[in-house]
């Protein structure tokens, strides 16, 4: 096995907050490599290394989580795949840095499905098959950590459309990622050393 299970059902959330304090997840895979615009390394940085484990919410998050069961189904109706919730947190056996809280585990095939709500104003970055670059360093850490092969990604584009993405294992992108996920933990978080500023606004702030 390529993992260990973490059940997560009964959780409460400061333990679930603080559980997510011991790894870097999917969330967290693009700002590490430094591809989301709205987070950078040093942002996760202060997020793993802070004593405190406040839950922080806004209403873009209140309504991606309240849109993601919509997503899912809406993924459902346009494949006729069937997929359901995994009520675990997996953490890599051989990385266990490398933690993972998956929206859903696609049933009858080796495949999860991570959704995503996404603003009118963000639809171009998703126009002719294209997915902003810190989704698919989410989703590949995904399948780095479970060891499935094929990820597929959902988005509900807010009063436009809903769209949907099919991403397959890549050894190139999941050694690169791994690589770069290591170094973060092993260089900064463990040793408290912050990463170098990169000038970027979620850096700054």
């Amino acid at each position: 096995m390529m993992y260990e299970k973490i059940p997560t059902a009964q959780m409460d959330v400061k333990e679930w907050l603080q559980l997510r304090k011991t790894g870097i997840g999917g969330s967290d895979a693009g700002a590490v490599c430094g591809l989301n615009p709205y987070s950078s390394p040093v942002k996760i940085f202060h997020d793993k290394t802070a004593g405190e484990t406040e839950e922080k919410s806004s209403e873009a998050m209140r309504i991606g989580h309240d849109l993601e069961d919509y997503a899912a189904k809406r993924f459902s109706e346009a494949t006729g795949l069937k997929v359901r919730r995994s009520n675990y947190m997996y953490r890599s056996i051989e990385h266990p840095y490398m933690i993972a809280d998956i929206d859903r585990l696609v049933t009858g095939e080796a495949a999860g499905l991570e959704c995503k709500t996404v603003r009118a104003y963000n639809a171009d970055k998703w126009k002719d098959g294209n997915i902003p670059q810190h989704y698919i360093m989410q989703c590949c850490h995904y399948m780095a950590v479970t060891g499935l092969r094929t990820w597929y990604i959902a988005a509900v584009i807010l009063g436009k459309e809903f769209t949907y993405r099919k991403l397959e294992w890549d050894d190139d992108l999941v050694c690169s990622l791994t690589a770069a996920e290591d170094h973060f933990w092993n260089n900064h978080v463990l040793t408290g050393i912050m990463p170098p500023l990169d000038g970027s606004s979620a850096c700054m702030k």
